[in-house]
């Protein structure tokens, strides 16, 4: 599968038994339907931060193909405080994550900072304000 990014190809990872896409050069992830779900499936806050999903059609931000049908997808805002801007596909394929923006959605699903798939996110990112919890 193709990064929407930098259009080179993405290695698969798996993580809690749910294979990721992960692009190497922009640090970028995919993940299907329903991945991130999986991904929560612990989160004290799942439901909430899920309902917070929300379409944000005044965004500016470049608009990316979907890898899967490459069609625009749409932006979205999660969170209700801090809210993190990912693209979304239209058809339901899956959802979008720049660099460190899945670890910042797991954060807020309620996940506590010793998790396994929080601490496989800090170190895959390797990104010092990641790994000091912020």
């Amino acid at each position: 599968m193709q990064c929407p990014v930098c259009k080179t190809e993405m290695i698969v990872l798996e993580l809690s038994g749910i294979e990721i896409d992960h692009c190497y050069f922009c640090k970028g992830i995919w993940l299907d339907s329903d991945e991130l779900e999986l991904l929560l499936d612990e989160a004290t806050d799942k439901q909430e931060l899920l309902s917070t999903f929300i379409t944000n059609k005044r965004s500016k931000e470049r608009k990316y193909n979907c890898p899967v049908c490459n069609k625009k997808m749409e932006k979205v805002l999660a969170g209700k405080t801090l809210q993190v801007h990912l693209d979304r596909c239209r058809a339901g394929h899956g959802l979008w994550f720049d660099k460190g923006e899945l670890y910042q959605v797991i954060r807020m699903g309620g996940l506590d900072k010793e998790n396994k798939i929080v601490l496989f996110l800090k170190d895959m990112f390797d990104n010092k304000e990641l790994k000091e919890g912020k």
